[in-house]
């Protein structure tokens, strides 16, 4: 990586870069707390390639977020330069009614600090609302973040499936396994999460990101907030205020429409 320094001031770190669990745990954290999961260049039509040096650009010079193929494939490209083992992972989102995507549909991470480790991590800084530090892979382990719990669970083929407990009940959130993946290998799936009338990135724009609190999100003209537990939702005049929101909560200038 040509601009470490860089991509370490981005998300606001300053401790220790020696590869270790204390290290990718603060990485991780300060990752999700500084970079927004956000789809606004698909609305904008701006196509989003499976490029690293695009991703590291967008998120690190022009101060952007990106959604999982962007995010987790910039973070994986920091882990590597800061010595851990950072391996692209596909996974399959779960849909309400118990189905799943298709391959490639997720790109998450299985991250070790070294060659030599024993213990590996699920790595995520791209599925929006989700862990903010990054889960022991270890299946059945629980694992409370916060006010939330979450856990790896084995599934069929050599499969795992990551699950958050919500009302006592566990809630799949996508399966995957640990097949070393490349980039290019998401390129199809990532060119039709932008343009098919059946992505919900394509629906609405998003922008969403983790706070010490709980987590901010523009969804449309509407912002949510939660904070502590507690969820709060406004409705947004236009898009000037929802331009405003974008340049003072999360730190995002798009350029100005053309008003002629």
């Amino acid at each position: 990586m040509r601009d470490l320094a860089s991509y370490l001031a981005r998300i606001g770190y300053s401790g220790s870069t020696d590869p270790s669990a204390e290290t990718l745990r603060a990485l991780h954290r300060a990752h999700m707390l500084a970079v927004p999961f956000e789809n606004l260049d698909i609305h904008l039509h701006r196509q989003i390639v499976c490029d690293e040096a695009r991703f590291l650009d967008k998120i690190v010079n022009d101060h952007r977020g990106g959604f999982c193929y962007e995010l987790n494939g910039a973070f994986a490209a920091l882990l590597r330069a800061l010595g851990f083992q950072a391996t692209l992972l596909s996974a399959r989102v779960a849909r309400p009614d118990g189905s799943e995507g298709r391959e490639f549909d997720h790109l998450c991470l299985h991250v070790r600090a070294n060659s030599d480790s024993e213990e590996s991590w699920l790595a995520d800084v791209g599925f929006g609302d989700s862990f903010v530090d990054p889960l022991r892979m270890q299946p059945g382990m629980e694992q409370a973040q916060f006010s939330r719990v979450f856990r790896l669970a084995e599934k069929d083929n050599d499969r795992l499936q990551m699950e958050e407990r919500a009302d006592g009940n566990w809630t799949p959130k996508y399966s995957f396994s640990l097949q070393p993946r490349s980039l290019s290998e998401f390129s199809g799936m990532c060119h039709y999460q932008q343009t098919s009338a059946d992505s919900h990135f394509t629906q609405q724009r998003i922008c969403s990101l983790a706070t010490e609190q709980g987590r901010i999100t523009l969804a449309d003209l509407k912002f949510i907030e939660t904070r502590d537990g507690k969820r709060e939702e406004r409705n947004l005049a236009n898009d000037d205020e929802w331009r405003s929101i974008l340049r003072n909560q999360f730190r995002i200038r798009l350029p100005e429409p053309d008003r002629t």
